[in-house]
């Protein structure tokens, strides 16, 4: 990255494996999936019936009735999240100068639970009955506002909408404002619900979901020959970015630094990626280029790796097309074989377990891949179990309906 150094100093997560570091990065690192039976609704009617869902959130432990009354439940994960990386970051948030500080968060559906409970009102008690507050919970800029609003912020705010590659466009965008000088934090990532009647069944009908329901934590096994479809997850992930100067000045602990963003268009198909793989290559190639990083010097990359039929070998060819023989020495993992897709949430909480990886030395395994896919390549993609090994330099792969690819280059922080 040229400009302004960028560093991440704190990290909150909102997971199916956990809602904090200690809970959630021994999960992934252990391989204890946390998917299992849907538990929000009755599922008898559906032909999928499993999916990761947070199970350990009380919204009544973190807002009043009279607070949730304007929340949707994606806004409720982000404003938690935001909370957790703020108190990682040991940032006092009333002492900045809030001009400078501003929220980039992601999603990729928005406020799917008020739109069902708010349709739902409408067809049975007509126009006149629905909720004033309804937009202002459903809008997909609902979480970016509303972490602004929380903390005061008057800097450069913005909610990105890329499908899957929302939370790591947001990322990136996000140090992208701090490193040409418009900001010297930010509060970034992204935040997902989608797993209502509306959207399970939207996923469904698309057969995109795995129906593996009788093995519910086998379900997600990407790059494995058998894989039949994601599992659908909710969550939130936001990281707290900071210019290397202000969080030095401040005696900030810094976990990371995010050295390289780069971005394309597949321009193919809605929902399908582009069957060669140029699009991800783009993306991964021009984040190397503006990290300044050679392919033999990424020690781990968590990959998309969403378990889909059409996906996964697809990714593992852009990843030997970019790195070439540096790919074989490379651990290959996709932490979605544990905790499901968290969809527009997905880049922020593995760009977590990126920066978990590079503190600890641990490559996290893939989890159910039993018959690796021919097709995939393959590469090491740490099947069953972590490995152990020196990790530096990490990238993070998203990659989203409509084609839209983001990785994300994060290195160990050097001083």
């Amino acid at each position: 990255m040229n400009g302004r150094r960028v560093v991440v100093t704190g990290i909150g997560v909102v997971s199916p494996v956990g809602s904090s570091k200690d809970t959630a990065w021994p999960a992934v690192r252990e391989g204890r999936s946390g998917i299992g039976p849907i538990k929000g609704f009755d599922t008898s009617d559906y032909s999928v019936h499993i999916a990761g869902e947070v199970n350990d959130f009380d919204p009544l432990d973190h807002f009043s009735k009279r607070e949730l009354n304007r929340l949707d439940r994606f806004v409720q994960f982000a404003l938690v999240a935001a909370d957790c990386a703020l108190q990682d970051a040991a940032l006092d948030i009333e002492g900045e100068d809030l001009r400078r500080v501003g929220a980039y968060i992601g999603t990729g559906i928005g406020g799917l639970h008020e739109i069902e409970a708010q349709h739902t009102r409408l067809l049975r008690s007509g126009p006149n009955r629905t909720s004033p507050l309804m937009i202002p919970k459903l809008m997909t800029n609902a979480a970016a506002g509303q972490v602004a609003m929380r903390y005061g912020l008057l800097g450069p705010s913005m909610s990105v909408s890329s499908a899957c590659a929302s939370a790591s466009h947001a990322i990136g965008e996000a140090g992208d404002c701090i490193r040409n000088g418009m900001a010297d934090v930010q509060i970034c990532g992204g935040s997902e619900a989608a797993i209502t009647p509306m959207g399970l069944s939207g996923f469904q009908q698309m057969r995109a979901l795995s129906t593996r329901n009788d093995d519910p934590k086998a379900a997600s096994r990407p790059f494995d020959l058998n894989r039949d479809g994601f599992v659908m997850a909710e969550g939130a992930g936001v990281l707290i970015l900071e210019e290397l100067e202000h969080a030095s000045k401040r005696g900030a602990s810094i976990l990371a630094e995010l050295i390289g963003y780069g971005a394309s268009s597949d321009a193919y198909h809605i929902t399908l990626p582009e069957p060669d793989g140029r699009g991800a290559a783009r993306a991964m190639a021009n984040a190397l280029a503006d990290a300044g990083v050679e392919p033999e010097e990424v020690d781990y990359i968590n990959a998309h790796g969403t378990s889909t039929p059409a996906g996964d070998d697809v990714e593992a060819k852009a990843i030997v097309s970019v790195f070439g023989d540096a790919a074989r020495d490379l651990a290959v993992s996709s932490s979605k074989s544990i905790f499901g897709h968290l969809l527009g949430a997905s880049g922020a909480l593995e760009s977590a377990v990126c920066i978990w990886a590079i503190q600890d030395d641990i490559a996290p395994p893939t989890i159910n891949l039993t018959d690796p896919d021919p097709e995939c390549c393959g590469l090491n993609f740490v099947p069953h179990q972590a490995q152990e090994r020196p990790i530096e330099v990490a990238i993070s792969n998203s990659f989203g309906f409509g084609g839209h690819n983001v990785s994300l280059v994060i290195r160990q922080f050097d001083g």
